[in-house]
C-alpha cells in the first residue's frame, strides 16, 4: 500500500505497511519457540508444570491458558496482516496520531528493562560454563569492575554486541535468525532431557518432591494455593496467559509480514497451544529428572547445567539456553522498542536505530542490574498497564471499527484519527480506569483481596476495554 500525503513526523519506510510479506507459517511458529524458550520462559513452564500436581491437570491448566493465548494472538495477529503496520502505529487508530507515543513508550520501557535481563541471564550462562576451569574462576573471583566480575562485563558485552549484528538487515535478518534458532534450541532441550530422564532411570511428574520444597523453590512464580487445588490451577492458566502481555500488544510487529492469515493461524497453532504445552512438558519432566539424579529442585536451567560432570554437556546447555535467551530478545524485547521508539521521530529515527537506542539503554543499565532489585516492581506496575492498553485496541479495531480501518489516515496529522490535537482523550480516559484497577489499587492499596493481582491483567483487559466501548458508544448516542 502506497501513502500519499503522509505527514513527516508520523512516517517512514519502517512504518510504513508492509509490503514484503515473506512469512510463511514456519516463520511465525518460531517467533514462539524464540519467545518462549528462554532462561525466565523455562523457569516459568517447570514451575506451573509441578504447580499443576499431575499431568493430567497440566493439560487442563496449560492447555487452556495456551488456548486463550492462541486466541488473543490472533486477534491482535489478524489486524498486523490486514493492515500491515506496527504496534505504535495501529495504536493510533484508538489513542490519537500522536496519544499513541504513550501507549508505545510504556511498551518500549518495558522491553528495555527486559532487554538488560534477558542479555545479563544468557551471559550468566555462559559465566557458569566457564569458570568451570580453575584459572577461569579464580579469574571471575578477582577481578571486578562496574559493580561486577570482570568475567561477567565481559561477557555480558559479547551477547549484548551478538544481538545488534542480528538486526543488521532490519526484519528478513530477524526472521532468518529464528528460522535457525528455534529448532535448534528444541533439539538441544530434547537431547538434554533424555540425558537426565536416563541419568534418573525413571520417569515422573514430580509426585516426589516435598510440597514445603517444591513451594519454596516455585515461590516466584506467584501462584498461591497448594499443588494441584482449585486456586493453584487457576492462578497456573492466568499466570502463563499473563506472561505474554507484551507480545498481545506488538505481535502485529511480526504478523504484518505474514502471507496471509492463513500461514498466521497455521504457525499460530503449531507455535503456541501445541509448542507451549510441549516445552512446558519438556521443562517439567527435565526438573522432576534433575532432582532424581541431583536431590535439588533445580527450576532454573543454568544451575542444572552447573551439576554436569561433562564439559560436552554442559557447553551444550549453555549454548541452549544462551541461543535461546538470544531468541526472545530480539522478538519481545528489540523490536518492539525499535518501532517504538522510531514512531516518536519518524523523520529521524529508523527501525534500526530505534534498536540501537533500546540497546544502549540496556547497556547503560547493566551496572545498576535494576532486574536484580526493587525495580522490577516498577516494572511489573508499568506492565501491568498493558493489559487496558490491549483491551483498548481490540475493542477499537473490532467493536467500533468493525475491523476496518482507514491504514492511509494512520500517517496523516489531520485524518480521521487526530481526535483533539493528536490525542484521543476517550482512549485515555478508559485508561486510567483500566489501570486503576489493574496496577493502581492492586499495588498501593489492601482494597482489593490479595489474589487479585495475579488476575490484574485481566482486570485491566476487560475494565479498560468496556470503559473504552461505553464512552464511545455514549458519545455516538
Amino acid at each position: 500500500m502506497t501513502i500519499s500525503n503522509a505527514s513527516p513526523s508520523l512516517y517512514n519506510e519502517d512504518l510504513a505497511p508492509a509490503t514484503e510479506r515473506k512469512w510463511g507459517a514456519f516463520s511465525i511458529f518460531n517467533v514462539w519457540t524464540s519467545d518462549v524458550h528462554s532462561l525466565w520462559g523455562y523457569y516459568l513452564a517447570a514451575s506451573l508444570f509441578l504447580l499443576c500436581g499431575s499431568f493430567l491437570n497440566f493439560i487442563i491448566a496449560i492447555g487452556i491458558g495456551s488456548l486463550v493465548i492462541f486466541v488473543l494472538m490472533s486477534l491482535v495477529g489478524n489486524a498486523g496482516v490486514r493492515t500491515g503496520v506496527p504496534y505504535p502505529v495501529l495504536a493510533r487508530a484508538a489513542f490519537g496520531t500522536f496519544g499513541a507515543n504513550v501507549p508505545a513508550l510504556i511498551r518500549a520501557v518495558v522491553a528495555c528493562f527486559w532487554y538488560g535481563a534477558q542479555t545479563s541471564a544468557a551471559s550468566g550462562a555462559i559465566v557458569a560454563l566457564l569458570i568451570r576451569s580453575p584459572g577461569i574462576l579464580a579469574f571471575h573471583q578477582n577481578s571486578h569492575m562496574l559493580g561486577h566480575s570482570t568475567l561477567e562485563v565481559i561477557c555480558y558485552v559479547i551477547v549484548w554486541a551478538a544481538q545488534l549484528l542480528i538486526i543488521q538487515h532490519g526484519m528478513e535478518t530477524v526472521r532468518k535468525f529464528q528460522d535457525w534458532a528455534g529448532p535448534a534450541v528444541w533439539i538441544m532441550m530434547l537431547l538434554l532431557s533424555i540425558y537426565l530422564i536416563v541419568k534418573a532411570g525413571t520417569f515422573s511428574f514430580g509426585s516426589e518432591i516435598p510440597e514445603d520444597v517444591l513451594m519454596k523453590a516455585t515461590a516466584d512464580a506467584g501462584v498461591p494455593g497448594a499443588p494441584g487445588s482449585l486456586a493453584a490451577l487457576c492462578a497456573v492458566a492466568a499466570t502463563w496467559i499473563t506472561y505474554f502481555a507484551a507480545l498481545y500488544l506488538n505481535f502485529c510487529d511480526f504478523s504484518r509480514y505474514a502471507t496471509d492469515e492463513r500461514a498466521l493461524r497455521k504457525g499460530n497453532l503449531w507455535g503456541l497451544p501445541i509448542n507451549l504445552l510441549a516445552f512446558c512438558f519438556v521443562a517439567g519432566i527435565t526438573t522432576t529428572a534433575s532432582y532424581t539424579v541431583y536431590h535439588e529442585v533445580l527450576i532454573h536451567p543454568d544451575d542444572i547445567s552447573a551439576k554436569f560432570d561433562s564439559w560436552f554437556l554442559a557447553a551444550l546447555a549453555a549454548a541452549t539456553f544462551a541461543i535461546a535467551t538470544l531468541g526472545i530478545n530480539v522478538v519481545a524485547n528489540f523490536v518492539s522498542p525499535a518501532f517504538d521508539f522510531s514512531n516518536v521521530f519518524p523523520s529521524k529515527i529508523d527501525f534500526k536505530k530505534g534498536g540501537y537506542i533500546a540497546a544502549l539503554i540496556a547497556l547503560v543499565l547493566y551496572p545498576f542490574a535494576p532486574w536484580e532489585t526493587g525495580a522490577a516492581h516498577f516494572v511489573n506496575f508499568i506492565g501491568s498497564i498493558m493489559g487496558p492498553v490491549f483491551g483498548i485496541m481490540m475493542v477499537d479495531y473490532y467493536l467500533i471499527r468493525k475491523a476496518v480501518l482507514n491504514v492511509p489516515d494512520l500517517y496523516r496529522e489531520n485524518g480521521e484519527f487526530r481526535f483533539q490535537n493528536g490525542w484521543h482523550g476517550t482512549a485515555f480516559v478508559a485508561l486510567l480506569v483500566g489501570m486503576l484497577f489493574s496496577s493502581i489499587l492492586p499495588t498501593f492499596t489492601t482494597i482489593l483481596p490479595a489474589w487479585w493481582g495475579v488476575y490484574g491483567w485481566f482486570f485491566g483487559v476487560g475494565i479498560g476495554g468496556a470503559a473504552y466501548y461505553l464512552l464511545r458508544v455514549g458519545k455516538a448516542g
